[in-house]
């Protein structure tokens, strides 16, 4: 195998008729450091799969529709059957199946339908490939997709009108990539999902101790609540306890009355909007953060004062902000360490403890199933549903004793320092692991294969 580290110089030179796209990117060729042998177009191991839905056999209500997210992983989309949403061609997708999307490849948006999926159904946008499993591992290329040199070549084939610029099946295919023997290829398979593995399980310690206080609201619910208002098809409701004419509106208030006992969460906090016009200062590089339900709160990207065309709001350590359309798949988090001029989205809905809770012990308590099952009947709106902060705060929850809330608190960041220290050993595997996919490093295990191979 060739160790040699690849280089991209600053200027070269390129025949025409060797273009494919008229852009400085499309230049560009990825270093793989494989024996030539190794390296063929991804359609020697990819063969598009087209199969179209037949919408009249088959209903909305049969299919699971996904969500591909940046990440390459994918996640089941809510079906409520509504036809309308759905007007144009859908295809299917098997277990171990590549998608990608045109739009978004870009940006990670491709990965392999989870072998515990039997089938899926997407749009026109993602198309569909089966891998030929006796030349390639599903999971090497979905590896290798992960790769910066990967993303590099699908940059560099980036094509169409502004914001909607697509990548192309036929682009893809024609991709040039390291496919070395099937043992090689496990073998760096198996590093990486031996490091998943830890991450998994320093994950799960932080899923026990939510798991957990989930467990003990249910009891405090069970033993003050008469009747199961969570659960009940009917309501009976007085006039004087409405504040707003609507089911959600009577569901939160009998939910309220039969359990007089939990207190509302405005008690404890308030709302804390303060507004940073970055613009102001158009040069400085600006952390932007956001919120998502899998991570909680994390870092975005920078951005530069100039580029911004509204005020954002500044957050501060141990604060929350959560996204208003999204509380309900439980898009909330704390803000961890930030810097001092950290902003986030104007949409976000950004508040505080003031007093009576631990804010360690309330990241975990809205993570819980408990408390998100509360959010779904406290959102106002017909179409588009949101939890404002004055919504957010009318959600009474029972309060455990500043004892046990610490106890949760420090569980909480003992488990973040182990995830922590896990991650970072992790980040170290994945530059590794793309370290073997380039070729600039051996592969454990297969030294004897690979030298007999080059």
């Amino acid at each position: 195998m060739k160790v040699a580290a690849a280089t991209f110089p600053k200027a070269f030179a390129i025949r025409f008729k060797d273009l494919r796209l008229w852009s400085v990117g499309s230049f560009v060729r990825s270093g793989w450091q494989w024996p030539e042998e190794y390296i063929q177009p991804l359609s020697a191991v990819l063969c598009r799969r087209i199969e179209e839905v037949n919408r009249r056999q088959c209903s909305i209500e049969d299919l699971l529709l996904v969500t591909l997210h940046f990440d390459g992983t994918m996640e089941p989309r809510r079906n409520r059957g509504n036809q309308k949403d759905f007007k144009g061609r859908l295809f299917f997708a098997f277990a171990s199946d590549i998608v990608y999307s045109k739009i978004d490849v870009r940006n990670g948006a491709i990965g392999i339908v989870p072998p515990e999926i039997d089938r899926v159904a997407v749009s026109s946008e993602y198309p569909v490939y089966k891998v030929s499993l006796d030349t390639a591992l599903p999971a090497y290329i979905k590896l290798l997709f992960r790769t910066s040199y990967f993303r590099r070549a699908l940059n560099s084939m980036i094509s169409g009108a502004s914001g909607r610029k697509r990548v192309q099946p036929e682009q893809i295919e024609a991709i040039k990539v390291p496919l070395p023997p099937l043992p090689i290829q496990q073998a760096i398979v198996e590093r990486w999902e031996k490091a998943e593995a830890e991450i998994l399980a320093a994950e799960t310690t932080l899923q026990k101790i939510r798991d957990s206080l989930n467990a003990v609201l249910y009891e405090h619910y069970d033993a003050h609540c008469k009747k199961d208002i969570l659960k009940s098809r009917w309501l009976v409701v007085r006039w004087a306890e409405m504040s707003r004419w609507d089911v959600k509106t009577a569901r939160a208030s009998a939910f309220r009355v039969a359990n007089s006992s939990f207190i509302p969460l405005g008690e404890f906090a308030e709302e804390a909007t303060e507004l940073v016009r970055p613009w102001e200062e158009p040069e400085k590089e600006w952390p932007v953060y956001g919120v998502n339900n899998k991570q909680g709160v994390f870092f975005s990207h920078y951005q530069k004062g100039k580029d911004f065309n509204a005020p954002y709001k500044r957050i501060c350590k141990d604060g929350f902000f959560h996204n208003p359309t999204r509380s309900s798949v439980g898009s909330l988090g704390i803000v961890p360490d930030v810097p001092d001029d950290a902003i986030t989205s104007p949409e976000y809905q950004v508040w505080k403890i003031r007093q009576g809770l631990i804010p360690g012990y309330v990241a975990v308590l809205i993570s819980t199933p408990f408390f998100v099952n509360l959010i779904q009947f406290h959102r106002v709106g017909a179409v588009k549903q949101r939890l404002y902060v004055e919504n957010l705060l009318e959600i009474c929850v029972p309060v455990l004793p500043i004892e046990e809330q610490g106890k949760i608190a420090q569980a909480r960041e003992t488990a973040l320092r182990h995830i922590a220290r896990v991650e970072e050993k992790v980040a170290g595997v994945k530059r590794e692991v793309e370290e073997m996919i380039l070729g600039i490093r051996p592969v454990p295990g297969t030294i004897g294969l690979q030298k007999a191979n080059a």
